[in-house]
Parts: C-alpha cells; structure tokens; sequence
C-alpha cells in the first residue's frame, strides 16, 4: 500500500473519531432536553396527581385478645393468673371483586412540553364472605372487637373528584379520608357497623369512584375472584403489572381490556398474611396490573436511538466517497470529507429541534431532505460531475431510508443493520474486484480545490 493511500485511511479514521465529539455533545442535549420534560411532567403532576394504584377494598376488623396465663411468683414460687392484653386487626379480602372502569385522556401543555392526564369513573363492587367464627375457632371468646371499616388505599388521593358514598348491604355509609391503616398508605376508609361474630354471612358492597391521574392506572385484584374491566379513547396503551389482559381489543378510536384473576394466581391471602404479620407488605402492593398511558411518539427516545448508529451512517457514507475518489480517479481533500462529515452531524441536531415542533416523520424527512440536497450539490462540484453528485444524492437519501426503518422496526433492527452492512460490504467487493490497490496511491490525483 503506498503512503498516500495510507495517509488518505488515516486520515479518514481520524475524522470519523472527531466526529464522535459533536455527535457526543447532540447526544448530551438529548438529555438535557430529556431531563427538562421529566422536569415538566412532574411538575404538572405535582400540580395535580401522580400515577395512581388503587388497593382495596380490604375489611379490617380491630380487636383486643383477653385472656390468663400463669405466672410464677419470683420470690415465693407462687403461682398465680395474670391476665394479658394484646392489640390487632383481622383482615378480609373480598370473595368477589369486580371493577368496571372508563378513562378518559386528556393533554396538558407546558411551553413545548406535554403531559398525558386521565379521568377513570370506576364502578367498584363484589362482596365478602366471613368464615366461620371469623377463622379464630374456640378462642373467638377471648376477642373484644372493635368497630370494622373498608379500608381502600388510593397512592394519590388528591385524584379524587367524586363524594364517595358506600352502599353496604343495603345501607349507604359514607367513606372517612384516609386507609385507616398504614399498611395500605394513602386512601379512604369507611366506618362499618358490627359485623356477627359467628361470621358466615355475605356482604355486598359497591361504589363508584371517579379517580384522576397521570401516566399509569395499576389495580391490585383483591378478590378471590377478580374481574376488572377498562375503557378508554387512548389508543395507545401499554399494559404493565403482574398479569396480562385475559382479552383486550385497540383501535385507533381507543382500547377495552379485561383481566381475570383468582387466589390461584395472585396468592394474594399469604401477601396479606405477611402484610399483617410482618410489616411486609411488597407482596401486596407489588401484585397488580393496569395499564400505562404512553405516547407512542416519544422523540427524544428516537434521536437517540438514532445517534446510536451515526458512526455505522458516517462510515458507511465516507466509505461510498472514498468508492468515487478511487473509481473515478479524483482527488478528494480531508477538509471536504469533514464538511461532509459535518453535515451528517448536523442531521441530528435538526432533527432534535424540529421535533420538539413538528411530528417525528416530518420532523425526520425534513432534516434528511436539508442534509441530501446541500451534500448532493456540495459533492457535485467535489466530483466534478452533477450525475455523480446526484447519484451520491441518491445513495445518501436511501441510507436516511433505511435508518428511519431502523428507529420504527425496533423488534427487527438487529436484523436489517446486518443486512444494510453485509449489503454494502458486498457492494465495495463487487465495484473494487478488478482494482489493483497497490496501484491506488499512483493514481493521477489532481487537486480537488483546482476544480471547485
């Protein structure tokens, strides 16, 4: 290999790694920008409410245990019957629940930033069926009880926008702020009158609650059996959580879903258990499901994604110039690869500002079109020819192609840039396998700035 050819490689590699720094600093923006709109979405959440889980409604029973144990006397060996206290609560998951829920979305803006709300009218009901001598047996006697509540925890009560009214087996209570009880956090609470010890009965319950929030509605499937089912206008859902939609339909005028759960699968008994016992309660919270509403055109996720494959684009570019400098026997100067270079560069930092205005693809085609036009007529004088320019041109604008079906086939991108570069390798195989490189570097080179 001569020393020019080498110098021009060289030369190059050199450019491709400098133009890592101002990519370096376009993907530091996209952060910056990331992080303000973060910013933003908590701040017109803090303004309202935050995502929301609804747990409940649990049917705590407080009680106080009476009862004697023996004792011996220290000093006279005496023994003796002192009778012993102990404070607690019994809690009762629903034998049926049922949630029937329509959201409504609705877009707040800040500046250029915006943030998704919702409004769920939920129509909560089931009911529980208290075992036998409420589950204690023979010691039933030892218990003095306190008077029972529904404990329903909300994460974000400030979502409330309805006066809630229980309606419990025929009677209408109405409910307390607050769970009542720390274990459920945040939420409401409604005083009960007093249930038979003897337990066996069947409590209905229902109500409805109108609940407001941003991004993410998750609901934890209390009952033995669970059913829950969610209407909306979004037509973008995610859904998250411990368990997938039994069935669910997406259109583009919104979405239905429908879960279906039993103690079979959440073994939600136990997690309460636990909850009660040992304080230790992410085993409750941490079994729900729902439903997270996202926008399906995030754009700072994809220039992202985009600048992740700006060294495979600037290579791939450099590579097609370099093609042209050696097939058509030109001189091209290291300052017009980085002009070049430069100009692929400055496609991201466009594409970032005009997204932020414009939808994605419109924001992408416009940045992509600025780039191919002023590259193809500054190559055409680099090239001496317009036809080269526009093939160049050409080549350049398919290459924007396949990287905007890059950022939308995410599940197959692995894939297509394996075939874009094996594609290309083959190409520069194909166009070179006559070339004698070690005649490259003796090629008349004229001065490329001669012909400008």
């Amino acid at each position: 290999m001569s020393r020019t050819l080498a110098f021009k490689l060289g030369a190059i590699a050199l450019l491709i790694l400098l133009l890592l720094i101002p990519l370096a600093m376009i993907g530091g923006l996209v952060g910056e920008r990331q992080y303000q709109r973060a910013e933003v979405l908590q701040d017109i959440a803090r303004s309202s409410s935050y995502r929301q889980q609804l747990i409940g409604p649990i049917l705590v029973l407080p009680y106080t245990k009476v009862w004697q144990e023996w004792k011996t006397h220290a000093k006279t060996g005496e023994r003796y019957l002192q009778e012993q206290q102990a404070r607690g609560r019994l809690y009762f998951l629903p034998e049926r629940f049922v949630l029937n829920g329509s959201v409504a979305t609705e877009v707040r803006a800040r500046g250029i930033y915006k943030a998704l709300l919702y409004r769920s009218d939920n129509q909560i009901s089931g009911a529980f069926k208290l075992p036998a001598r409420l589950g204690l047996g023979d010691e039933l006697g030892l218990y003095r009880f306190e008077r029972p509540f529904l404990s329903v925890g909300i994460s974000d009560i400030r979502g409330i926008s309805n006066d809630l009214q229980l309606r419990f087996n025929g009677t209408t209570l109405s409910f307390a702020p607050g769970s009542a009880d720390e274990r459920f956090g945040a939420g409401v609470h409604a005083p009960l009158p007093p249930l038979d010890s003897q337990g066996g009965q069947l409590l209905e319950f229902a109500f409805d609650l109108k609940l407001q929030g941003t991004e993410q509605l998750s609901i934890t499937p209390v009952g033995r059996d669970s059913r829950v089912e969610l209407r909306s206008d979004w037509p973008h859902p995610s859904f998250v959580g411990e368990y997938l939609p039994s069935s669910r339909e997406v259109s583009s005028k919104g979405f239905k879903a429908q879960w279906q759960t039993s103690f079979f699968a959440t073994n939600l008994e136990e997690a309460l258990h636990d909850c009660a016992a040992k304080d230790s309660c992410e085993g409750l919270t941490g079994r729900n499901f729902g439903v997270n509403f996202v926008d399906p055109v995030d754009q700072y996720l994809k220039t992202e994604r985009a600048i992740k494959y700006a060294l495979l684009f600037i290579g791939l570019t450099f590579a097609v110039f370099f093609l042209f400098e050696v097939l058509k026997r030109l001189a091209v100067h290291p300052v017009q690869y980085a002009l070049v270079g430069l100009s692929l560069a400055l496609f991201y930092l466009l594409l970032l500002s005009l997204s932020e205005h414009l939808s994605f693809a419109l924001a992408y085609g416009i940045s992509a079109s600025a780039c191919v036009l002023l590259i193809g007529f500054y190559v055409s004088y680099v090239l001496r020819s317009a036809v080269r320019g526009g093939v160049f041109a050409g080549l350049l604008a398919l290459l924007y192609g396949m990287l905007f079906g890059l950022l939308g086939a995410e599940d197959y991108a692995l894939l297509m840039g394996s075939v874009l570069v094996f594609g290309v390798l083959a190409g520069v195989m194909v166009l070179t396998r006559k070339l004698d490189w070690y005649g490259v570097g003796r090629l008349p080179l004229a001065s490329a700035t001669s012909d400008l």
